[in-house]
């Protein structure tokens, strides 16, 4: 079953889409300030996309990272505006020439269609002149930028949060990072956070404080039984339950397991 809703938060509109309504994994907000959107949203959700857009003009798209789910509109948004996007310099080759998309991937939200985009700077504006800081964020991919709004109190938090927990993690995605990254903004002042899977969070840094924690618990744990000789396949069954049919789908590619060898790799 699709998912629609309209979001409004003081200055910040959104509008969820998704071709399944199977959690958070399968939806997606596209956010806007303004004349200013974050991020493009999922190719197969174009329609009620642009639907979304075109209630009032659009100036500016600043893309949080290359994944589909977030740029798989940016083609469409740059011709229907006339803009060009921006995005992390990280991510501007894929997006320029395009990548394969996994299947399940594309099944839940299409493939991303090439696109030119330009360079984020250190600091960019919103049509008020109100400063938005672009703040990269490793671990979920290489590219990860965040949006920091300082004036506002508001975070941007593209695939930093998610949500409290995480039970899988993707063989490009690295814990480490992800661990820094997560402390790393927590030396910003900000209330509200603004996740395009897990919606909108009013106390957003503790959010991602408790992420951190639950992350570095599980790491605990994790070392704890392998230093007790257990294998990795057990810990993960007896910490996080069988595999499901993620794991089978993306032939590991996205997995418990996967999580738990990182944890177990970790000095804490």
């Amino acid at each position: 079953m699709p998912v629609r809703q309209l979001y409004q938060h003081q200055r910040v509109q959104g509008v969820k889409v998704g071709r399944f309504n199977h959690g958070i994994n399968t939806q997606f907000i596209v956010y806007r300030m303004g004349s200013t959107v974050i991020d493009a949203g999922p190719s197969n959700q174009w329609r009620h996309v642009a639907k979304f857009l075109k209630k009032e003009p659009v100036k500016q798209l600043l893309l949080t990272h290359h994944h589909e789910d977030h740029s798989g509109n940016a083609q469409r948004i740059a011709k229907l505006f006339s803009i060009t996007p921006k995005a992390p310099k990280l991510a501007q080759a894929k997006l320029a020439t395009g990548y394969p998309t996994p299947l399940l991937q594309k099944i839940v939200w299409g493939s991303p269609r090439p696109v030119h985009t330009r360079n984020l700077a250190d600091t960019e504006f919103l049509e008020d002149a109100t400063k938005v800081i672009p703040v990269h964020t490793p671990g979920h991919a290489k590219d990860l930028t965040c949006f920091h709004v300082p004036s506002e109190g508001y975070f941007f938090s593209g695939d930093l949060y998610i949500a409290k927990t995480i039970k899988m993690l993707r063989k490009d995605e690295d814990l480490i990072e992800l661990i820094n990254s997560l402390r790393k903004v927590q030396q910003l002042d900000f209330t509200t956070l603004f996740c395009p899977h897990g919606g909108i969070i009013q106390d957003g840094k503790q959010a991602l404080q408790l992420k951190l924690n639950n992350i570095l618990q599980l790491c605990s744990e994790v070392k704890e039984l392998a230093e007790k000789g257990w294998p990795i396949d057990q810990i993960a069954q007896y910490l996080l339950g069988p595999e499901d049919a993620t794991a089978k789908l993306t032939n590991g590619n996205f997995s418990k397991t996967n999580l738990i060898k990182q944890c177990a790799l970790m000095n804490l």
